[in-house]
């Protein structure tokens, strides 16, 4: 039997904390985005016109003109500078009291996922990517299902220097892009975080000079031959997801979403796969003869304490055929007996 190691009361007080403030400033985050730009006057002649300007998407810089100078006009420029003022000041009071509760989850000891990793799906979440066409996949996934339990692995499961992204080429996937990032790209993000970060001989794969891995995967497309999106954003530079099998499961499972904390005591959200089926996967996994043995170990390792966590902490996720019918139904009853209490 598998044992989990509780978070104590004082703990589990302050994850909730945690969770329910990065709830407020991530809700103030996305309103503060909506006011990126500007908003001026620009003369034409003998009148003057309020004009918008912000990036689009893709990066590149729009101008809008909102129309000559009037009463209307005015108050639609004072609208927006009111509420430009009211969001960042939101947001800065937001990112004070994190601060603040990030000291008191290092002091507690909650902080658990690694600290560029953690940067990368922040810098994936701010870019509207995670959970918007990339999941988090891997190791780190553990991290978000232990933050929704209020539980510890052994850290020999979850220590990692790699973080996997799972890329759903099926859905249209841009980004909300920054002023400073006028070519969007994965890697372009990555070299924000780590300048050091280059796309290696293998196109899907980002390292720095660490040696940390990203690495972009994303399913087999079905049939085969039928063409998928590589790559996230225009850039010919940008990497190119690598294609898998298995990771189609994934891909259609529902997502799993938890607030886990960082090494510095800072929230991060984590989206990922069900772990119903993540279990399921990394046990089909330890069975493939085409894979490392030291790494069908640790599959197997993660599959079991996975599927243990469900069993123990997760009652509103049972292991039924009716809620997990992207598995195979062979894969499906291999691991029934990951989740037996």
């Amino acid at each position: 039997m598998i044992e989990f190691q509780e978070l104590n009361s004082d703990q589990r007080k302050e994850m909730v904390n945690t969770q329910q403030r990065y709830a407020a400033y991530h809700e103030a985050d996305e309103r503060a985005q909506g006011y990126r730009g500007s908003m001026v006057w620009t003369k034409e002649g003998e009148r003057d016109y309020l004009v918008r300007s912000h990036y689009d998407k893709s990066g590149i810089r729009r101008q809008t003109s909102l129309g000559p100078r009037s009463k209307k006009i005015e108050a639609i420029k004072t609208k927006y500078e009111r509420g430009r003022s009211e969001a960042q000041a939101r947001l800065q009071n937001l990112k004070t009291i994190l601060a603040r509760q990030s000291a008191i989850n290092r002091a507690l000891g909650l902080g658990r996922v690694p600290l560029l990793g953690a940067k990368i799906i922040r810098a994936l979440d701010h870019a509207g990517m995670l959970g918007s066409g990339i999941r988090v996949l891997g190791t780190n996934a553990i991290y978000a299902y232990e933050a929704a339990t209020g539980v510890r692995i052994d850290p020999g499961l979850t220590t990692t220097e790699d973080i996997d992204l799972l890329f759903d080429a099926r859905r249209s996937l841009t980004f909300v892009a920054d002023e400073d990032l006028s070519n969007p790209s994965l890697l372009r993000l990555l070299q924000k975080i780590d300048h050091s970060f280059h796309r290696s001989s293998r196109k899907f794969r980002a390292v720095n000079d660490d040696g940390y891995l990203v690495d972009l995967i994303r399913p087999l497309p079905t049939p085969p031959w039928r063409k998928q999106k590589q790559q996230i954003g225009p850039d010919a530079e940008d990497l190119l997801a690598a294609e898998i099998e298995g990771l189609a499961w994934h891909e259609s499972a529902p997502s799993f979403e938890a607030v886990a904390i960082d090494e510095r005591g800072e929230p991060c959200r984590i989206v990922t796969t069900d772990p119903r089926v993540y279990a399921a996967h990394k046990l089909w996994l330890s069975k493939r003869s085409d894979r490392e043995s030291i790494k069908r170990r640790n599959d197997e390792a993660q599959a079991r304490v996975v599927g243990q966590l469900v069993a123990k902490y997760m009652p509103n996720l049972p292991y039924v055929s009716a809620k997990l019918r992207m598995l195979p139904k062979s894969v499906f009853d291999d691991a029934k007996a990951l989740f037996a209490e």
